[in-house]
């Protein structure tokens, strides 16, 4: 068991996470999770008004990059940043967060008005 800890906190390398980050809805996604802790798939696609196979499509990369970690509750997946990322990784993605309000923001509005609505249950 510790053996596969190691392996995947050494997998998020500076290049894969930067190759991932080079994305636009990539990098909103990760700072729009870095913000919220966790969200529903119907959670990005209404922050970023993107389709659900574009969002999928997305989030399946992170996950293959070993960025982010799921949960399936029922019917709706939800994710947030996998609590194994290198120190260093979660400490780019917070930086750049606190940063950059501005780009974030109207992302960041959509997003919430979206889970104050439903705040008992996703989508």
């Amino acid at each position: 068991m510790i053996f596969q800890i190691f392996l995947l906190v050494s997998a998020v390398s500076p290049l894969t996470l930067f190759k991932c980050l080079n994305d636009e809805t990539r990098l909103v996604m990760v700072l729009l999770l870095q913000q919220h802790g966790e969200l529903c798939v119907c959670d990005l696609m209404a922050a970023l008004e993107e389709s659900q196979p574009k969002i999928s499509r997305h989030l399946a990369q992170l996950r293959t990059a070993q960025l982010l970690s799921s949960e399936k509750r029922g019917q709706w997946v939800y994710y947030r940043l996998h609590p194994q990322l290198p120190l260093w990784a979660g400490e780019v993605i917070a930086t750049t967060l606190a940063a950059n309000h501005d780009f974030i923001a109207p992302y960041a509005n959509r997003c919430s008005a979206l889970t104050a609505a439903n705040s008992s249950s996703c989508c």
